[in-house]
């Protein structure tokens, strides 16, 4: 039997029980939560809103460092919990609003890589235009690798410029549309940085455009071609789940499949 500190982990990691996913969504709603909060609170809210915001706000932070005791708590290597990098993260999201450092809470869509593992609780049978689950964990993946890097970056940008140049980067949405646009180097020249630490983040934004994006299109382009020409097959010895449409061997061990597939 289960300890109670083991029963807790694996309901924190756990998606294919109820208890388990219900705490994955919850912590998913939270981190989603927070982020809206974080990039509304860059517009001009009356008083009220403001306070209410930043009430709601502390709330999720407290529910999220709770979580992080109770994470390194169950913890069998304490060490390896504490320099885990979803760790550091969770870390670097939580410390600045207790001590009043550069609020990185942006970081926190990083937490939202969970998603993954609550995509393929469902199982193969579940498909958006055809697509099935194995193909929407690698689209998901991609999309949300896409998405995470411009929100951080934009993120970046604004704490950095903001205080200096608030007229240019007035909300965050300003400071998505220069990462966007640096980071595509379509480089309109509207906005620009003052900052010495806004034009080095401008510089790895312009880097980080060239050498990755065209990596996670070219592989948004490979699976979408890819997933028109496989289906779900399952190969009775090794178990792959899918094959092209015209094999009768499977690719990774060689087995014949038991029927072509269809």
């Amino acid at each position: 039997m289960l300890s109670f500190r083991a029963k807790i982990a694996f309901y924190l990691e756990d998606v294919t029980t109820a208890i388990g996913l219900t705490v994955n969504l919850l912590i998913l709603a939270l981190i989603l939560l927070s982020l809206v909060i974080y990039v509304t609170q860059t517009y001009p809210l009356s008083a009220t809103w403001q306070m209410w915001l930043r009430q709601l706000d502390w709330g999720i932070l407290s529910l999220f460092s709770l979580e992080y005791l109770i994470r390194f708590w169950c913890a069998e290597s304490k060490l390896g919990f504490v320099f885990n990098i979803f760790s550091i993260l969770d870390l670097l999201s939580i410390l600045p609003l207790f001590f009043g450092f550069f609020d990185i809470r942006f970081f926190r869509i990083f937490r939202w890589f969970r998603i993954l593992r609550v995509i393929r609780f469902f199982g193969s049978d579940l498909s958006i235009f055809q697509i099935k689950t194995s193909d929407q964990i690698v689209f998901t993946r991609i999309l949300l690798t896409l998405f995470s890097i411009i929100f951080v970056y934009a993120g970046l940008i604004y704490q950095i410029e903001h205080p200096i140049n608030p007229q240019v980067y007035r909300t965050f949405f300003d400071a998505f549309y220069f990462a966007v646009v640096t980071m595509t180097t379509v480089g309109f020249g509207d906005v620009t940085p003052l900052s010495d630490g806004g034009k080095m983040v401008t510089v790895l934004m312009i880097l980080t455009g060239v050498l990755l994006i065209p990596l996670q299109i070219s592989d948004l382009t490979k699976q979408t071609l890819k997933s028109g020409t496989q289906i779900d097959y399952p190969c009775p010895d090794c178990g792959l789940p899918r094959h092209d449409i015209d094999a009768n061997f499977c690719k990774n061990c060689g087995a014949k499949l038991l029927k072509k597939p269809d």
